[in-house]
């Protein structure tokens, strides 16, 4: 297995293009959690009819219950995965926080380029490779850091040898 060096950790390399694509989706996801509210479910309160086939089902029916777990439920679920992502960008060095804060993380961050993010929010402005150089770094990071919080499987980001079968 060909492995990256990065301090005294040994690190698998990963397939920039794969990585790049889960990182942006999980961020794509903080988004939509973040900033789009959760359209909460409520009980019916008319009563309808329910054809139950074979006898009792031996299962109570409380609907105003199932809708109140899994409107807290879902709710906590948003909450926690925005806190692990935040936790995991928090985490890196400054300026691959910066970026990351910058171009995927912010509510228009759909609407934000990455030539606007290197020309005008970064002081002094960097060039397009230097840039990419600093966004990868931010990506490798932060996909072994999603892998650990398990929002992420290594799996799918490791180079393969197709030719000897072997990671």
């Amino acid at each position: 297995m060909s492995q990256t060096a990065l301090g005294h950790d040994f690190l698998p390399d990963l397939d920039r293009k794969a990585t790049q694509k889960a990182i942006e989706a999980a961020l794509e996801r903080y988004r939509l959690y973040k900033y789009l509210t959760l359209e909460e479910r409520e009980a019916t309160i008319t009563a309808s009819y329910e054809l139950r086939e074979g006898g009792r089902s031996n299962r109570t029916s409380d609907q105003t219950a199932e809708v109140a777990i899994y409107n807290v439920d879902s709710q906590d679920h948003r909450r926690r995965y925005c806190e692990r992502i935040e936790k995991a960008v928090a985490r890196l060095p400054r300026m691959e926080r910066f970026l990351i804060e910058k171009r995927y993380m912010c509510e228009d961050a759909q609407y934000i380029t990455d030539y606007h993010v290197y020309c005008f929010e970064f002081q002094p402005p960097v060039n397009k490779d230097t840039y990419a150089k600093i966004r990868w770094r931010a990506f490798y990071k932060l996909a072994f850091k999603l892998v650990e919080y398990k929002l992420l499987d290594l799996n799918n980001l490791v180079i393969t040898d197709k030719r000897d079968g072997v990671q």
